[in-house]
């Protein structure tokens, strides 16, 4: 399997500018999501396609589908304890359950009557959910959100030991991607490929609060496009 890119300058048009949507490289049966480690929690995994030596089970974990929002957080792969980025592809099925097992981090009043519920279902919950801003390649802020999911307890072992198709690092993609990131350079940027992803199930959608997004039916899907490159 690979993981295919496009130049981000390309990839814009195909992107809503602001709401709620998740932003992902999927096909008919997986999607795939990113974590960035330190040498010794990347290398394991990605030698033995799981989690094991040095990764904590007992804490949460969070991944994200959206490559520049993995970016944003991990410096493009400069900061401390993040210098390996991961690309783990995950059955699709395994995503949406975690979409509906996801509790969000702050209170709506559109999914629960009182404060007192959101807080039972928070603490019962395996799975966090987030939107935080989406932000530009060199940082800055957008008003698009993205979403990331916090993993622990029994959910985070099902996807650390057995719910990974493949691991793939991204480590020096990101380095050589990295010197592309400032504004005269931009068009040279190259990212992995991403379109709106929007889980079948209504229900999860309204749950989700996703915002509505249309493209031209005559734009392909991911897996019908001439890709400029991939990462394998």
């Amino acid at each position: 399997m690979r993981v295919l890119t496009e130049h981000y300058l390309d990839q814009l048009p195909y992107w809503p500018k602001s709401g709620r949507h998740i932003l992902a490289q999927f096909d008919a049966e997986s999607v795939i999501v990113y974590q960035a480690y330190r040498p010794s929690i990347g290398q394991f995994a990605v030698d033995h396609g799981y989690f094991g030596t040095d990764f904590s089970f007992s804490r949460m974990s969070w991944i994200k589908p959206n490559f520049l929002w993995m970016m944003y957080r991990s410096g493009w792969g400069s900061k401390p304890g993040q210098e390996v980025t991961l690309a783990i592809r995950l059955p699709r099925s395994f995503f949406d359950s975690l979409l509906t097992q996801a509790v969000e981090s702050s209170y709506s009043g559109s999914q629960y009557a009182t404060l007192a519920e959101w807080k039972r279902a928070l603490v019962k919950s395996s799975v966090r959910m987030q939107w935080d801003p989406d932000h530009h390649p060199a940082g800055s802020a957008m008003l698009r959100r993205a979403i990331q999911l916090g993993l622990r307890g029994r959910v985070l072992k099902e996807f650390g030991r057995r719910q990974i198709l493949e691991i793939i690092d991204l480590s020096s993609f990101v380095a050589e991607q990295r010197v592309n990131i400032t504004s005269d350079r931009r068009a040279e940027l190259v990212t992995p490929l991403e379109r709106v992803y929007t889980p079948d199930d209504p229900a999860l959608r309204q749950k989700l609060r996703l915002d509505e997004f249309t493209l031209d039916s005559t734009v392909p899907g991911i897996h019908e496009y001439s890709s400029q490159g991939d990462i394998s």
